[in-house]
């Protein structure tokens, strides 16, 4: 892990300075990889130059807002916060005569992902800040990102680790003396987009240790369906996963670069 974390707070400040930023904006949920993200980019180019922006919708819990001011307060970044209900509304308003509201529907996700990447990227605008993405690898090839919303961003410091790599790294951080701690709730609470009520992760997908170990034996290994269900997977699992691989490509071809840590 310690190369790991070598590689991707050395390749942020270099990216950084060889593109003309002196700061990094970080999208702050309280989950696992915008934590990870913000202590990559404090880190990397100091405190003082990061910016985390908290953006809670109806749907965010108060845990999480209290989460992420917990991990900028660890690692000393500056924060803001700029709830996005009065946005959803103008948007359901906006789009009433041509899209019927309904609860927990995509498109409505969708478009609170996408106001939290209009509020960024402005932000990013007026700054001259570069824009962090928090997806990662496991996000990335089963098409777990909005387009657009979370996808955005000038660089993916965490884009070619898997998610359970993602809290391996996090809990590397937080055996490091010299390092401030990840607030153990961004670690331990379950994965959540928050774009609906009480929605976990595992709503659409497997638990990430079943999901990461589908993906690696296709990925990185280049096995097939009938490959990997040999070594004992559903055959409607994997078939799953791998279709969500095919029809997302088209969302990776436009993905932020991530800095490789990986073979492949």
């Amino acid at each position: 892990m310690k190369k790991i974390w070598n590689t991707l707070t050395g390749h942020t400040a270099d990216y950084m300075k060889t593109n003309g930023f002196k700061e990094a904006i970080v999208a702050l949920s309280g989950g696992i990889d915008s934590s990870v993200v913000a202590a990559i980019a404090a880190l990397a180019v100091g405190p003082e130059n990061v910016l985390g922006v908290m953006m809670p919708s109806p749907y965010s819990s108060e845990g999480s807002i209290l989460d992420a001011q917990a991990l900028a307060d660890s690692f000393k970044i500056k924060t803001i916060k700029i709830p996005i209900g009065d946005l959803m509304v103008g948007f359901d308003h906006a789009l009433a005569p041509y899209l019927k509201r309904e609860e927990g529907d995509i498109t409505q996700q969708n478009i609170q992902a996408r106001i939290r990447a209009v509020l960024v990227m402005a932000l990013s605008n007026k700054r001259g800040s570069i824009l962090l993405n928090t997806c990662n690898k496991s996000e990335d090839y089963v098409g777990y990102a909005t387009l657009y919303g979370d996808s955005c961003g000038g660089i993916a410091p965490i884009g070619d680790l898997y998610k359970t790599e993602v809290y391996e790294l996090a809990r590397w951080i937080n055996e490091q003396a010299k390092l401030p701690d990840i607030p153990e709730v961004c670690i331990s609470k379950a994965p959540s987009a928050e774009l609906c009520a009480n929605q976990k992760d595992t709503d659409s997908l497997p638990p990430y240790e079943v999901l990461d170990s589908i993906l690696r034996l296709h990925v990185d290994d280049n096995l097939n369906i009938k490959q990997i269900v040999a070594k004992g997977y559903e055959q409607v699992l994997v078939a799953k996963i791998l279709h969500l691989v095919k029809i997302s490509q088209f969302k990776r071809d436009q993905s932020p670069p991530p800095i490789i840590v990986d073979r492949r």
